[in-house]
């Protein structure tokens, strides 16, 4: 695999194997997402490998809570590395290739070891989330900009459908008596169904894809390059605006992913199997809605769609703490389900247009740092209120001040003039603005 390529020789490639090959990496990843991280694996954690179910939750908060706080430390760092060595393939590689190995030990940890389940599980998620901050950063090279969108949207709509096919078949391996039950085993296994799938899927991205920038060897490294990232900033502010934006609706969407099947259970009364078939339904929903608003992001942009999908959010998350029967929450969740995906699609197809090439790793840091750096607000501040109230709607209408806050500060970016100044970096092949220099 060739590294330390000219600035030019692929970054624009559009090459449609290329492009296929990019968007099956989330056909592949998201098996991990959908069944250790949400459904199968997360589920089965907080009832097994604990006293009781209370603290199993609380052990898998915690889960989540460091891992995070490791991705948001370590991406702008590894980011920075990654652009000073033009060694994203590397990166890639290594951090997928980990977290497909440390999946396969963690099927292999029975009850009630929870302590050696809950330490693979982080390392396995900060992976797999660091991973994909270096997936992220080669969308510019993989699809020309006027079909950044489309090419993202697909690559979210086979990621939910990746999921959800994935699900189908972890549900089956648990129900179908292939495998001994002994120490849930059977449940267990599913992580190796996880580590296979995410293997054969993320082949074509592990063997195709191309450094998307030269080296840059005269980079500072370490703490140093990070804190000159956040520097460097100011000489890009829409990427700083939309960043900040995000940062914000990204907390609202985070605690729908939390929070989604706990409100229907808990307030609408539905079962485990009508939780699975809810999810199943807003995955499917979620897939078709980032395949057809990817040509709704070329034809308009990125920022209108992402604004679209807010607004549409909002309007979702009232229905749902308004509805008074599960029709209400069926056709809430169908909503944000063809929401959620475009808007996933078009934040990332918007921080591509916004960022020269030659940073796209060091930058795709920053935006994986915006996911998490205060991803717990959300979900915190549902559960304080629900808490305080009693009410779960209560805790849940709080979603509607991240989507409208995220919304009043993305009207503040132009993505018009934030594509050209990325560009213009891009053609003088600029070099980082020395410490210590505006």
């Amino acid at each position: 695999m060739a590294t330390g390529v000219t600035a030019g020789t692929s970054l624009r490639n559009g090459d449609p194997r290329r492009v296929l090959a990019w968007a099956l990496y989330d056909f592949g990843n998201s098996s991990f997402t959908t069944l250790v991280v949400t459904f199968v694996y997360a589920t089965w954690f907080t009832k097994r490998m604990a006293a009781d179910e209370a603290a199993g939750t609380a052990l898998w908060s915690w889960g989540i809570t460091v891992s995070a706080l490791l991705v948001a430390l370590l991406g702008p760092l590894l980011g920075a590395r990654a652009d000073r060595r033009a060694s994203r393939v590397a990166w890639f590689r290594g951090l997928t290739l980990g977290t497909i190995a440390l999946t396969v030990v963690l099927a292999a940890i029975a009850p009630p070891r929870w302590l050696p389940a809950l330490v693979v599980f982080v390392a396995a998620n900060t992976c797999y989330e660091l991973a994909g901050a270096f997936y992220n950063a080669f969308l510019p090279s993989v699809a020309p900009p006027e079909r950044m969108g489309r090419a993202s949207g697909m690559a979210w709509g086979l990621g939910y459908a990746g999921g959800l096919l994935c699900l189908v078949g972890g549900l089956w391996l648990v129900n179908a008596g292939l495998v001994p039950r002994d120490g849930d085993l059977h449940v267990r296994a599913t992580n190796l169904l996880v580590a296979a799938w995410f293997l054969v899927f993320s082949l074509p991205a592990l063997l195709l894809l191309r450094e998307p920038a030269p080296a840059d060897p005269e980079a500072e490294t370490g703490f140093a390059r990070a804190a000159a990232a956040f520097r460097r900033l100011r000489r890009f502010p829409q990427v700083l605006r939309f960043l900040v934006a995000r940062l914000v609706y990204n907390d609202g969407l985070v605690a729908i992913f939390s929070f989604g099947g706990i409100y229907a259970a808990g307030t609408f009364g539905f079962s485990l199997n009508e939780i699975i078939l809810f999810g199943i339904v807003l995955n499917v929903a979620a897939g078709a809605g980032a395949f057809l608003l990817g040509h709704v992001d070329d034809r308009l942009g990125a920022k209108p769609t992402i604004l679209l999908t807010l607004a549409g959010l909002a309007v979702a998350t009232c229905w749902a703490v308004l509805a008074r029967g599960r029709a209400g929450i069926w056709g809430a969740g169908i909503l944000i389900g063809l929401l959620v995906g475009p808007n996933q699609a078009s934040s990332r197809s918007l921080m591509s247009r916004l960022v020269p090439a030659t940073l796209s790793a060091e930058f795709f840091g920053l935006y994986a740092l915006s996911g998490k750096l205060t991803s717990f607000l959300g979900p915190f501040l549902l559960g304080r209120l629900t808490g305080w109230t009693g009410s779960q709607r209560v805790g849940v209408a709080s979603l509607v001040l991240f989507f409208a806050g995220g919304a009043l500060l993305l009207l503040g970016v132009d993505e018009a003039a934030g594509a050209r100044a990325a560009r213009a970096a891009e053609a003088a092949l600029e070099r980082p603005v020395p410490a210590g220099e505006p």
